[in-house]
């Protein structure tokens, strides 16, 4: 690290333009370096992930704003113990503060949840994944809940559910919510070649929100990941799952076509060889989606054991053929960075972020063993793997203060404290949860931002209130950046809120939104440009343009 200018040193080949045939390519430029200060205890999160077999995946956090401040608060599984919820008390700029309260979310046997806004209200509810029944969890406002199966005509099931995703396809009032499902917990005693089916749950039709039966999605390769992403922008998302090949018998990762449930017959199906879908076999445990070169088309990252993938589209909106480039690129991640522990690396939960607000989207993947796998490295540290202009990344978790052994699952990147810099979560087996604040270029003491930002936060009167499957344009220092707005990916974990984009020097920028079902180019379905000055949050309200926002 160069101290003086607060810029994280490059490997010494990457100062020679000069590389050995056949070797990665060194980045090219050095990463402007964040700092990041540990504050679980200050910060007063007490929570661990415990249990024994059926609690190895899963350990999620939630982060949702369930009180109209703007501070996304907390929701951490706790496996067999009770998962807990955590009020933001943070003030802006300040260091981290939650007070854990009821909230109706004591709940036994979670793995993780997510937060979606299902029936419409501007409330946002929370669907909480369990090793047993699956439950709905229904926003009342003022960070409480309550169970909404029975009111939602949704069938729970007695599943150990792992994965899950939604969206507001084409026409449809309410959402389509698709859940991962992993081993037969009949069959614990011989897992191998036991995969449970994954579910698919319409909305049934009327006003109300309902959901129809489950719809069996088979084959079910024990999933432990899916996200709907607009793959090809199409303006209709596809179905992706990452599958654990540990347990499945000649499975794979998976992408399904899943027509609108408005479309009469149509049923989901999977894409095949026939149309440029390749065969991978991976331990599959987390996903993450970006525009990482500006095509407007997302790439995918993947997380495994010691195999991670970076899936950029070879084929363009044509066919889902992907080329890995995790390699060139500098994401691997496959082995211990710091340690000493020369094993394989297992990585669990991912998502591509801007934590230096430099413009150029970082990689973080939380790491750890399974439990106590030998053959895999026990002292397992997470990843901050920074962006830049020549699309290779470098690792900086030891640098920025990150550095963590324990045995991580699930996590998040969000702005806790309304600063523009993006905090860090780490859920770990058998240890405590860990919270880290973002300082920039500071200390704990006096935060020093690094470079400008913005966070947008979409909104539409009527159904999908969070504008889910629509995408955000930033335009800034000559570069467009692109947020996709999902439900889904990572391991056991999301976030609904403002949409965070770094800006580098930019001291203003212009944005527009794609709403759902928009395609490049779909004028019907897009804002005009807005502009916005640098280091604010606003609200981009289809009904109403552009609002700036105050926390």
């Amino acid at each position: 690290m160069l101290a003086c200018t607060g810029l994280l040193a490059l490997p010494p080949a990457a100062a020679q333009a000069q590389a050995a045939p056949g070797a990665r390519p060194e980045p090219t430029a050095p990463r402007a370096l964040p700092r990041f200060v540990d504050e679980t205890d200050a910060a007063g999160v007490q929570s661990r992930f415990d249990g024994d077999w059926e609690y190895t995946v899963g350990g999620g956090v939630a982060a949702l704003d369930c009180d109209g401040s703007g501070a996304p608060s907390l929701f951490i599984a706790g496996g067999a113990n009770r998962s807990k919820f955590y009020r933001n008390k943070s003030a802006r700029g300040g260091a981290l503060k939650f007070i854990q309260e009821r909230a109706g979310l004591e709940l036994t046997s979670t793995l993780g949840a997510y937060p979606i806004d299902l029936d419409s209200d501007g409330l946002l509810d929370l669907v909480v994944l369990r090793v047993g029944e699956t439950l709905l969890m229904r926003g009342l406002g003022e960070c409480r809940f309550e169970r909404a199966n029975e009111r939602w005509r949704f069938e729970g099931g007695n599943q150990w559910t792992t994965a899950f995703a939604a969206a507001w396809l084409g026409r449809d009032a309410h959402p389509t919510l698709a859940f991962g499902t992993y081993v037969d917990r009949a069959r614990q005693d011989f897992p191998w070649g036991n995969c449970t089916d994954n579910a698919l749950l319409r909305p049934a039709r009327g006003a109300a929100l309902a959901f129809d039966a489950p719809l069996p999605l088979r084959p079910g390769h024990c999933a432990l990941s899916m996200m709907f992403s607009d793959w090809n922008r199409s303006g209709l998302p596809a179905l992706r799952i990452a599958n654990d090949r540990e347990y499945y018998k000649g499975g794979q990762e998976q992408l399904w076509h899943v027509p609108p449930g408005s479309d009469a017959g149509a049923a989901p199906r999977l894409f095949g060889a026939d149309e440029g879908w390749k065969p991978l076999q991976i331990w599959g445990m987390g996903i993450a989606s970006a525009d990482l070169d500006g095509s407007g088309y997302p790439a995918y990252f993947l997380t495994s054991m010691a195999d991670n993938k970076l899936q950029m589209l070879a084929a363009g909106a044509t066919k889902p053929v992907y080329r890995d480039v995790a390699f060139v690129k500098g994401v691997t991640a496959h082995r211990p960075f710091a340690g000493g522990d020369v094993h394989p690396s297992t990585a669990w939960h991912a998502q591509f972020v801007d934590v230096n607000n430099d413009g150029w989207q970082d990689l973080f993947v939380v790491k750890g063993n399974v439990g106590n796998m030998p053959d895999f490295a026990m002292l397992d540290p997470s990843n901050l793997l920074l962006g830049g202009p020549d699309g290779r990344y470098v690792e900086a978790a030891g640098e920025s203060g990150l550095l963590n052994y324990q045995r991580g699952r699930g996590g998040l990147m969000v702005d806790l404290n309304g600063d523009g810099l993006l905090d860090a979560v780490i859920v770990n087996r058998w240890e405590r949860a860990r919270l880290w604040r973002n300082v920039g270029a500071g200390s704990a003491a006096a935060t020093r931002p690094l470079g400008h930002w913005l966070q947008v936060r979409l909104r539409q009167d009527g159904a999908n209130r969070d504008a889910i499957g629509a995408w955000l344009e930033v335009e800034a220092g000559g570069r467009v950046q692109r947020r996709e707005q999902l439900v889904g990916g990572g391991h056991a974990s999301g976030t609904v809120g403002f949409l965070h984009v770094g800006l580098g020097e930019a001291t203003k920028a212009r944005l527009r939104v794609l709403w759902p079902g928009a395609k490049p180019g779909d004028a019907a379905l897009t804002s005009p440009w807005f502009e916005t000055a640098a280091d604010g949050f606003y609200l981009v309200d289809r009904q109403r343009g552009l609002v700036p926002w105050q926390p």
